[in-house]
Formats: structure tokens, sequence, C-alpha cells
């Protein structure tokens, strides 16, 4: 059933997902969800077409490309200027499945949680998945790396699967954050900065061709920011230098 205290809003962070849009609103939970947004980064394919076809309320453009963290800034300031209590953020390459959505939603409800993340590595949902073995290695590697400086317990810190309480968005000043894939990684710092309380839950993940995924030059370029936010957060909690997106 809907909750009746919550406003629970999905939002899609889109590029190039004509193939996969489909299937991935096919299977978010209507009876749980109030709206749905979709921001489509400038695609150069049939994306905003299949959304309006979809019945998709909620659909913004974005007349030049933003990149990943900017596609992201838009969808939770829709999101919040919508009245949502809880925001859902799902990749719409449907790398992630929709059909955890409920569990998710249930876990906020309960107040005991701030954020969830859907996490790959809890059971053996990565490598089963397809996930390319040097990813899976890189993400361990530089999740053990982050726990250690950040003093913190997550299986994993680069899932796209996220949700979050309004709180935590407003309290948060994520338009601060890079507009590139580092961007996910600056929220946890601020989130942990924050003092937010975070669960997990173990997600199975798809890899597959149509499935969004960035090249070995862009994933090294990823871990060296990765390692940079997580440097910066020890220098900022420790007070040996502050930056401006952790205030």
């Amino acid at each position: 059933m809907k909750s009746k205290k919550n406003k629970n809003i999905i939002v899609l962070p889109a590029y190039n997902a004509e193939k996969t849009l489909e299937i991935t609103h096919s299977e978010i939970p209507q009876d749980i969800i109030d709206e749905i947004v979709i921001v489509d980064d400038n695609s150069t394919d049939q994306t905003v077409k299949v959304a309006k076809k979809l019945g998709i309320k909620h659909i913004i453009q974005h007349q030049k490309n933003l990149g990943y963290g900017g596609n992201q800034k838009s969808c939770y300031d829709k999101a919040l200027s919508l009245g949502a209590d809880i925001v859902i953020m799902l990749h719409p390459d449907y790398q992630y499945t929709p059909k955890l959505i409920p569990a998710i939603v249930a876990i906020l409800n309960s107040g005991l949680y701030d954020v969830v993340l859907g996490s790959r590595i809890l059971g053996k949902g990565a490598l089963e998945g397809g996930m390319p073995r040097y990813k899976y290695i890189a993400n361990r590697f530089l999740t053990l790396f982050q726990n250690f400086v950040m003093k913190e317990k997550l299986s994993e810190y680069h899932t796209g699967y996220r949700a979050f309480t309004r709180e935590v968005l407003e309290s948060i000043d994520y338009k601060e954050n890079s507009d590139d894939f580092v961007f996910d990684n600056q929220m946890l710092a601020q989130i942990f900065n924050k003092g937010f309380k975070i669960s997990e839950i173990s997600c199975p993940t798809k890899y597959f061709p149509d499935a969004s995924s960035i090249n070995l030059k862009r994933s090294i370029q990823y871990g060296l920011g990765v390692l940079t936010v997580s440097i910066q957060y020890f220098l900022h909690r420790n007070g040996i230098r502050k930056y401006k997106y952790l205030k």
C-alpha cells in the first residue's frame, strides 16, 4: 500500500536510455511511487520520445550534456520542488532492478535510516551479473581504501542505486559537487559529514550491451577522483583543511 505519511518520488537520470527505459519503467511499483521524474541529459537517441509514450509526467530535457552529476542535480531539484519526502534514484538502463523499491521505501519509512544504498557487493550479485573482473577488483580496492580513510564500513561506495529522505537532500549542498561521476562519492562524503545513517541492501545487477558503462580511461579518472574525495574528507574532518562542498 502507498505510504500515507511520505510522498515517494523516483528520479531517472537518463542518457541514451531509449532501449531500456520501457522495461525499467514497467517494473516500477506504481502503488508505492507517487511521481516519476526523468531528466534527459541531451541524449542522441529517442529517450524523450519513449518517456512521453510511457506517460511520464515530469520530463526535463537538458539543452546540452551536463554530465552524470549535473543530471542528478536536476533530478533532486525537481523532486524536492514536487514535495518529495523520499527520493529514489534509479538508473533507467535496467542495470539495477526496480523490484527492490518497496524494500527501500520501507527501510526509509521505518525512521531508522536516512539513506539506502543498493549494494552489488553484498552477496554474489556483481560477478554473477556480469561485472567485468577488473571493475570488481577496482571496486573492492577503492572501497577498502575509503573505509580505512573515512572510518566507515560500507560494502561499496560506487553503486548508482540510492535513496534519500528529504532531510538529507536539504541538508547537504549537492550543487557544490562535480558534474561528473565522482558526484556520487562527494554526496556520500557530505552524508557522512552530517552524520546521517546509511543502510545497505543486497542488489543484483546486470551488465549487458545496452546498459551504460564508462570505459577504462574514464574509470581510471573516476578512481583517482574517488581517492581525492576520501583524502579531502579526512583532511576536512580532522580540521587540517576545509572544503566548501563539505560545509
